[in-house]
């Protein structure tokens, strides 16, 4: 682990390699799970707020999901606040496009304009989990066979974790943070020899 200001990152975040490979996995994290996606508490007042303009985007199901449970739930395991989820398959704000490509209903809002929140940023961070603790952040990446693809396109392409979400990192923590990151693994793969 290596630390910036409050924050332990882990270094699998230099020394793996990912890129999404959405032709292959067609999305899959988004339909897999027994939860929906991590939502940080004023997320859920953003999807309150935006629910109206983002329903048009979304799918029959999804919209009966969440008009069944609201436009956010607590996870029954941990009693995080998550989206909620079309049954026990899909996020209810996943769409689908015409090769069967998962697509999240918010983003398509937003790109469109209609709304200011591109999506939950831990959708936007992944593989990169957040866990809050009370002195500290955690930022680890996580292991899910289901994006095996998109570790094998990340190893071909020679793009660190940290490098392919260089956005949602940004959209986070600021472009400040991310330069530091940046430099710290640069540091470390001298340090450690190893290609980043």
């Amino acid at each position: 682990m290596v630390q910036i200001d409050d924050k332990l990152i882990s270094e699998d975040l230099f020394s793996e390699e990912f890129v999404c490979n959405l032709s292959k996995c067609k999305g899959a994290c988004c339909v897999e799970g027994d939860a929906g996606a991590p939502l940080d508490k004023d997320e859920t007042e953003i999807l309150d707020r935006i629910y109206e303009k983002v329903k048009p985007y979304l799918t029959k199901d999804g919209i009966a999901a969440i008009e069944e449970k609201g436009t956010w739930e607590k996870d029954p395991f941990d009693g995080e606040y998550v989206t909620p989820m079309v049954g026990t398959r899909e996020c209810a704000y996943v769409t689908f496009d015409e090769r069967g490509i998962t697509k999240c209903g918010i983003e398509k809002a937003y790109e469109d304009g209609a709304v200011d929140w591109q999506k939950p940023i831990s959708c936007h961070l992944y593989p990169i989990r957040v866990t809050e603790y009370s002195t500290f952040t955690a930022l680890n990446y996580h292991r899910w066979p289901i994006c095996h693809d998109a570790c094998t396109l990340g190893r071909e392409l020679h793009v660190p974790v940290y490098q392919f979400l260089k956005t949602p990192i940004i959209r986070k923590y600021g472009e400040a943070f991310y330069l530091t990151l940046d430099e710290v693994a640069e540091e470390w793969k001298k340090e450690f020899g190893k290609q980043c």
